[in-house]
């Protein structure tokens, strides 16, 4: 074989550096610190994403209410939720962090030369990460260029589709083709999120939210009156270009960047050029179709349970898109907080299977699943128990009144049982994504999920309105969860499903608990912020002292403390 076929392996193949104790540090695994303060800083810009996500919808609400208008533009808003699915939270994710994290090896590692023409006369190679970009960023340019202007044309037919019998389709159809541009940015903000990932940087991808929702309240308080709710359209767009703009600047100096002092790596046109070959296949195989297509079935089929809830709740009482809406961004919050360390710990699991430690990666897909199950347990706890309360503080207002608040809070609680079930999902697929080889059963998992959400909702709408939906919801989910979790052993990580099992068993019956207490407490206080103060500690003791109790193994919430806390704890030590 010669040396450039070997200038970047296949998915799944190992690294070729050599492995002493002078390999280059970027490569080995990362330590415990680096991902406890990539994680915190993960999370923390996370939670000001939400925040300011919040800070949008209550502007929303108080601007608007929830009535035909918002209906329309909710339909609309569509696009950007399958968009942020498929380009850039599961979809290219799924593809592309393994990708950028086999080429980020490949860099940090010993330049691989290419002969050229005798055993004497050789050229540096591509640079991996060069050449990973060359090979795929203007082609999925163009493609998202093209589906963007597809979904401008196309918009009345999107729209029928989406909400039979909308009362103002036509104000749909115009917050449609403003967030169709969704389909570019996002899909470019993804690709840099990727990119910047697979390198082990998490500052700007974390930062994409927090300028997203910037954009969307700045134009939405600046037009607001003037243009209706398509200002709130208007303002996707151009948060969608924040997200862009946000990530440029570190991915191109990481571009520039060369891996190893006095290595100097070719661009890939010049490679080819010097050794008269075209580029191989092998450097863009992590991204061919058998690799791509069953992440984009994966992602579709599991946002497309929005858009069964959005058809379904068209021909019910005005309102009830809105009320769904609101309970899930609210609800959906202790999930995304608790998959921070996942985000984080994605690149890692995709190093260690593409360098054959199996081991190394079955631990920490373990040690995610415990954890982000404590986290999700707990907030949904706090969600459950203090579900009116946080309505009413956080949307309460304006045209938002006591009827919305009750309605949304009940939607909430019921949405919230299948938030375990959707944290389940978001940590096992990375793992059966993560060796960069072609696997449909995620896919199918999450078809099956969606056949079960579209019947369980079909039934139970006409009899439950909106809190029928949110049930088939966590129903479908839940399945979908069981069935991933079924198939670990042979397809995936091959994780201890009876120990992890009762594990998470445990941890759930902690979380009825402190949900039940949570409720109570928050039922003694007529404020808001005080209901839902004492309920969160309330839920928060309950579920120590019965995690505790039930001896949960590793007691994952003392654990993640004990992991964000050590950096600090090291630095102390080292002060005296």
């Amino acid at each position: 074989m010669s040396d450039a076929s070997r200038t970047l392996p296949g998915p799944g193949a190992a690294p070729t550096g050599r492995r002493g104790p002078d390999r280059d540090r970027r490569t080995a695994a990362p330590s415990h610190g680096f991902l406890a303060r990539a994680a915190a800083v993960t999370a923390a810009l996370t939670v000001a994403g939400a925040v300011l996500g919040l800070v949008r919808d209550q502007t929303f609400a108080h601007v608007f209410g929830a009535d035909t208008d918002t209906d329309a533009f909710l339909v609309a808003w569509t696009v950007p939720e399958v968009a942020a699915t498929l380009l850039i939270e599961d979809g290219l994710a799924l593809v592309l962090v393994p990708a950028f994290s086999l080429a980020a090896v490949r860099r940090s590692g010993p330049a691989a030369l290419v002969h050229q023409g005798g055993p004497d006369r050789r050229t540096p190679a591509a640079d991996p990460v060069r050449a990973l970009v060359a090979a795929t960023l203007p082609r999925l340019a163009l493609a998202l260029t093209a589906l963007a202007a597809l979904l401008v044309v196309a918009a009345p037919a999107l729209v029928g589709l989406l909400a039979p019998g909308l009362p103002r389709p036509g104000l749909a159809v115009d917050c449609t083709r403003l967030t169709a541009t969704c389909a570019l940015t996002f899909g470019l903000a993804g690709y840099c999120s990727a990119a910047l990932r697979g390198h082990g940087r998490f500052l700007a991808p974390a930062t994409i939210y927090v300028a997203y929702n910037t954009g969307i309240i700045a134009v939405l308080l600046a037009f607001g009156a003037r243009w209706g709710v398509r200002a709130a359209a208007a303002g996707v767009a151009a948060g969608g270009c924040l997200m862009v703009a946000a990530q440029v600047p570190p991915l191109w100096r990481g571009m520039r960047r060369t891996a190893r002092p006095g290595t100097r790596w070719r661009t890939p046109r010049a490679a080819r050029s010097a050794t008269g070959e075209r580029a191989p296949k092998e450097r863009t195989g992590a991204l061919r179709l058998a690799m791509v297509a069953p992440v984009i079935v994966f992602a579709l089929a599991r946002q497309f349970q929005t858009l069964i809830e959005r058809h379904l709740a068209a021909p019910l009482p005005a309102g009830a898109i809105s009320h769904l809406n609101y309970a899930q961004k609210v609800a959906q919050m202790p999930m995304v907080l608790s998959l921070m360390l996942c985000t984080v710990t994605f690149p890692v699991v995709a190093r260690a299977l593409a360098a054959g430690e199996t081991e190394r990666a079955r631990r920490r897909v373990e040690g995610d699943l415990l954890v982000a199950g404590a986290i999700v347990l707990l907030g949904t706890a706090v969600v459950i128990g203090c579900a009116p309360q946080i309505v009413e503080l956080l949307f309460q207002r304006g045209a938002f009144g006591p009827a919305d608040t009750a309605a949304t809070a009940a939607v909430m609680r019921v949405y919230a049982l299948g938030l375990l079930a959707q944290t389940m999902v978001g940590v096992l697929v990375r793992s059966y994504f993560s060796a960069a080889r072609p696997t449909w059963y995620p896919a199918a998992t999450m078809l099956a999920c969606l056949v079960v959400t579209a019947a369980a909702g079909a039934w139970a709408a006409p009899a439950w309105g909106a809190r029928g939906i949110a049930a088939a919801n966590a129903l479908g989910i839940a399945v979908g969860a069981l069935a991933l979790f079924a198939g670990t052993g042979r397809r995936s990580v091959g994780l201890p499903r009876r120990r992890v099992g009762g594990e998470l068993l445990k941890l759930a019956a902690a979380g009825a608990g402190a949900t039940g207490a949570c409720w109570w407490c928050a039922a003694r206080f007529t404020g808001p912020a005080a209901a839902i103060t004492a309920g969160s500690l309330a839920a928060l003791l309950c579920f120590l002292l019965l995690a505790r109790a039930a001896r949960v193994r590793g007691f994952a919430p003392l654990a993640l403390l004990r992991l964000l806390s050590r950096p600090l704890t090291r630095r102390l030590r080292n002060a005296r």
